[in-house]
């Protein structure tokens, strides 16, 4: 059944693969110069370029891009839009109790913010507000969920808790026990659409864009920075380095940054009746509550995007493109998609693919400067970048003013996150606690002595 079902799938992206895509802007050929030279135009990189425009039109904003416009994570994510800087409500709870309240109102703050960009730009990226269902797929997790309500609701976040025929009346899996339903703090979006507006609206006003132009260094002018191509070069006074697991132009990112691989499958488009069998009619995204979770999505036409649980580090952390395709992987992906909605058995997948992930061991992003405050860089989103990014392009903007401000001021900002030892002891790190949360799953979300260690000190890893 699993066989059949992927037969099929196309080893790409789907939201890369539709209609739509701008045309490459040529490369940088020769020197030119800019205020402030952006590398990277995902999510992040785009966000920075827009919001200095906004902030100062007369800026003149560069941006230089290895690829073309969201070809990385920023393409190939499942498009949830998340209110949440911390990689969710009790990751960031555990980490920075002291700003709980403040971060909260800054992520809620943000996704307005986006929100009204979409609208102001006329961005066609299928943004719906529909928020999120965490679903309890054992008993321990019910109560987890419980917790995460009550501190959620006492905090003022409009949360709803569902028992199990509640959960089963918004999306019917015989796998559900209970629910969370944050109601306002996640949107859906189409990815690829996402960044192609915000590309758009870049140009709009005045950005300037090199694409295929990957920066191969940065060097030190008594004016600022210089970033080195193999057919140019880029003069700017200041640098934003937007580049999530793909940089390699700052040494000290190495040791806190690992690129995870995570792997996403996408079906045939549902029929009626498949959509009546399980309901979904106010189109949440959905995240089951497990360590090793999956999280899953409809599209606008009504595909259901199906990833998440089989997070991947290869060892030496190197990326490749062949390793966007994991058939084992993909194949637990079908069989758990199966378990989860029986009453679409015989759907098929049309799309199989992955991509790397920014992780840091704090689970959220992180910031700084360097070259004596002329570069600021923003990284280790960990899978919610979608939304976070538009905060920590304001960050980036922020750093680079040299100036205190509320966002620079916050321990979320001036901390950094516990590194990671070098190898060959960060893959044992990894691989034994990857063991360990799969153990911790299955013994009612117990956690061992490895886990809780890496509780004390602040470094761990989840799917």
């Amino acid at each position: 059944m699993v066989a059949r079902a992927l037969a099929d799938a196309e080893p790409e992206p789907y939201w890369l693969a539709q209609a739509g895509a701008p045309p490459a802007a040529d490369p940088l050929d020769g020197i030119d110069a800019a205020d402030l030279a952006v590398v990277g135009a995902g999510y992040s990189g785009l966000w920075t370029a827009l919001l200095a425009k906004e902030r100062d039109p007369g800026r003149d904003v560069v941006v230089i891009e290895a690829g073309t416009a969201g070809w990385a994570a920023s393409g190939r994510n499942g498009g949830f839009c998340a209110a949440s800087l911390t990689h969710g409500f009790d990751n960031g709870l555990s980490r920075f109790p002291d700003e709980m309240d403040t971060l909260e109102r800054l992520g809620r703050a943000n996704l307005d913010g986006i929100e009204q960009t979409v609208q102001r730009y006329g961005i066609e990226c299928d943004f719906a507000r529909t928020g999120e269902l965490s679903v309890a797929t054992a008993e321990w997790q019910v109560r987890d969920l419980a917790a995460y309500h009550a501190e959620a609701t006492g905090r003022g976040l409009d949360v709803t808790l569902l028992d199990r025929d509640q959960v089963r009346a918004e999306v019917d899996s015989p796998t559900y026990l209970g629910g969370a339903w944050d109601r306002t703090g996640c949107a859906m979006v189409d990815p690829a659409r996402l960044v192609w507006g915000l590309r758009r609206a870049c140009l709009q006003l005045g950005v300037r864009i090199y694409e295929n132009s990957p920066v191969e260094r940065i060097s030190s002018t008594r004016s600022g920075l210089s970033l080195h191509t193999w057919r140019g070069r880029l003069d700017a006074a200041k640098v934003a380095l937007a580049t999530g697991a793909h940089g390699n132009l700052l040494r000290r990112l190495h040791h806190y940054v690992v690129p995870i691989y995570d792997y996403v499958l996408m079906t045939e488009p549902l029929t009626a009746a498949q959509l009546a069998s399980v309901g979904w009619q106010r189109r949440q995204g959905v995240g089951d509550a497990g360590n090793q979770f999956h999280y899953y999505r409809l599209t606008a036409d009504n595909r259901i995007l199906w990833g998440g649980y089989d997070a991947i580090y290869y060892r030496g952390g190197r990326i490749s493109p062949e390793r966007d395709q994991r058939e084992a992987t993909f194949a637990v992906l079908a069989e758990h998609f199966a378990q989860t909605f029986p009453q679409l058995d015989g759907v098929r997948f049309t799309h199989k693919w992955g991509g790397v992930i920014d992780t840091c061991s704090r689970f959220s992003g992180f910031f700084g400067t360097a070259h004596s405050g002329r570069l600021a860089y923003a990284v280790g989103y960990t899978g919610l970048g979608v939304g976070a990014t538009r905060f920590g392009a304001n960050v980036m903007l922020d750093l680079l003013t040299g100036e205190r401000t509320e966002l620079t001021r916050l321990k979320m900002v001036r901390r950094k996150p516990v590194p990671f030892p070098p190898e060959p002891v960060r893959s044992g790190v990894i691989e034994l606690t990857r063991w360990s949360i799969a153990r911790a799953d299955a013994h009612e979300g117990r956690r061992n002595v490895w886990l809780r260690t890496l509780d004390k000190v602040g470094l761990g890893f989840d799917s």
